[in-house]
């Protein structure tokens, strides 16, 4: 059994491994009850023309969340702040995260008010396949419904790197948690109230945003943050901050258009591409919060300190930490995907509306997907060696190299495999980026491998062949019919299943001598 020590040794230290276990279960239940909301969305709605028009109108804010509060602000920010934290007065750093709130306040609102009012361009832009009227208007109703869940949400993440380079990290980690209940709620209690029945789902966006938000100011309270935000066009660290976003921005889009231009193939393809990919996009979101946000979120402000303090043997051995960890616990993760993909599927969305056929091309995007998982989760490890360093530049670049390389990807494969076509681009072009942003580090020497590497991948390698193994055996010897089975009988079969991989690849790693206190990493608060 996994022991893990105490959250903070002391005062001044904690105990990283910890708390990764503390922000991981965070977002394990955010995830499981994300898994729960799209059960009820799927159960209610299916994969048809209402579902796809939501899925088009809440991709854009969505993207918007990802580039400008989880990406580009973020990377931008927290080093800035991290920096003040450790040289600056508290009056200096309060000053700047007032000044801080003004400007992401002000821009926010400009760009809400330009996406409701030009919510028809917006949609003919980003979904043109969208051609017959009924899901064009309904994509424009609820786009302009969502929109503003862009303001609401990226002032909670801003709150979020906040609490998190404080070392506050579970007060982030648990907000999402509210936005899936609001989604539950409104789908369960709400729908017979909104005409069409899929508005309900926008209200619940937008009830949700307000929930994240409210939830965190308590804690920020208590930092002594929460004060009226300023807007200073003069102060040179806002300033300082808005340049590091520019090729951020560039950065953090390359991924968030990559999903935009495979909205737009998906959307010429069948009724249905859009939401068979949205579905099998939300089951690889597990793995990537559990683990890359998870890393990522602990990782950029440590980093961060030890950049501020010219320590680089500590910040290449943290480096390693993050990655060792990060392979150990994403590498099962992918090849469970893989090989469990259909039972996941049908377990958590074949009901009612969503057809076995539904299920079948989700598990097939899926498994594309899986190909690039562990690609998609290494570069929120890497990428944060240079956010660490104030150096956006570098993985900007490589972020459109990436970018490029997955649309040549796209037009390959769309033709032949079509939306599975465009799973298996974007996992190669995940690929591309990973492999880039290791090479890069190298060369800056930024980060040096420690002794040990060959022997760790070849213990990690047997144990998922062990794994997955014993997987096909159990499916080939107890053979399951999973469209004729209650939901509480397939969850439990597929618990069996994860309780099965979890221990081969575990007992395997032990007995080949691997053990957790290999991991362990302690780092000043």
């Amino acid at each position: 059994m996994l022991n893990f020590a105490p959250l903070y040794l002391d005062r001044q230290t904690m105990n990283l491994l910890a708390v990764l276990a503390r922000l991981s279960s965070m977002t394990m239940l955010s995830r499981v009850l994300g898994f729960i909301r799209d059960a009820v969305v799927a159960r209610v709605f299916g994969a048809g023309a209402a579902m796809d028009a939501f899925v088009v109108a809440f991709r854009l804010p969505n993207l918007l969340r990802r580039i400008f509060a989880e990406g580009a602000f973020s990377q931008a920010f927290v080093p800035v702040l991290a920096e003040y934290r450790q040289n600056q007065s508290p009056e200096n750093t309060q000053r700047l995260v007032q000044h801080v709130a003004g400007m992401l306040s002000f821009v926010l609102c400009i760009v809400t008010a330009i996406g409701v009012l030009a919510a028809p361009v917006v949609i003919w832009l980003t979904a043109s396949g969208l051609n017959d009227g009924t899901r064009f208007d309904l994509a424009v109703s609820l786009l302009r419904v969502v929109f503003p869940y862009i303001l609401l949400i990226s002032l909670s993440s801003f709150v979020g790197s906040i609490l998190n380079t404080y070392s506050q990290f579970s007060i982030p980690a648990f907000t999402p948690v509210l936005l899936n209940i609001s989604f539950i709620v409104f789908a369960v209690f709400l729908v017979p109230y909104f005409d069409p029945p899929i508005m309900a789902l926008g209200w619940a966006v937008l009830a949700g945003g307000v929930l994240q938000l409210s939830f965190q100011l308590p804690w920020l309270f208590k930092l002594g943050f929460l004060k009226m935000p300023k807007l200073d066009f003069r102060d040179a660290a806002v300033n300082r901050i808005l340049k590091q976003m520019v090729p951020s921005i560039i950065g953090s889009s390359a991924a968030q258009i990559s999903l935009v231009i495979n909205t737009i193939f998906a959307s010429y393809l069948a009724v249905g591409s859009v939401s068979w990919m949205y579905y099998a996009d939300r089951l690889m979101e597990l793995p990537s919060g559990v683990i890359g946000a998870a890393l990522a979120t602990i990782l950029l402000p440590n980093l961060s300190k030890h950049a501020s303090a010219n320590s680089q043997a500590e910040f290449s051995a943290l480096l390693d930490w993050g990655l060792r960890l990060c392979l150990l616990l994403i590498l099962p993760a992918a090849v469970g995907l893989a090989v469990l993909g259909f039972p996941l599927v049908a377990t958590l969305f074949m009901y009612r509306q969503f057809s076995v056929h539904d299920a079948q091309m989700t598990h097939y995007a899926l498994l594309a997907y899986s190909v690039g998982l562990p690609a998609m989760i290494l570069p929120r490890i890497l990428a944060s060696g240079f956010y660490a360093q104030k150096n956006v530049k570098t993985p900007t670049k490589i972020a459109l190299i990436s970018l490029a390389c997955t649309q040549l990807f796209n037009l390959i494969l769309v033709w032949n495999l079509k939306h599975i076509g465009l799973a298996l681009a974007t996992a190669l072009g995940a690929w591309v980026n990973a492999l880039l942003l290791l090479s890069m580090l190298r060369i800056r020497e930024l980060y040096t491998p420690r002794a040990g590497w060959r022997r760790y991948l070849l213990r990690i390698g047997i144990a998922l062949c062990v794994m997955a193994g014993g997987l096909y055996a159990a499916q080939s010897f107890f053979p399951v019919d999973w469209g004729s089975l209650r939901g509480y009988h397939r969850a439990g079969i597929l618990a069996a299943f994860i309780s099965l991989a979890v221990l081969l690849y575990f007992a395997t790693l032990h007995l080949l001598g691997w053990r957790v206190r290999e991991l362990k990493r302690v780092e000043q608060k």
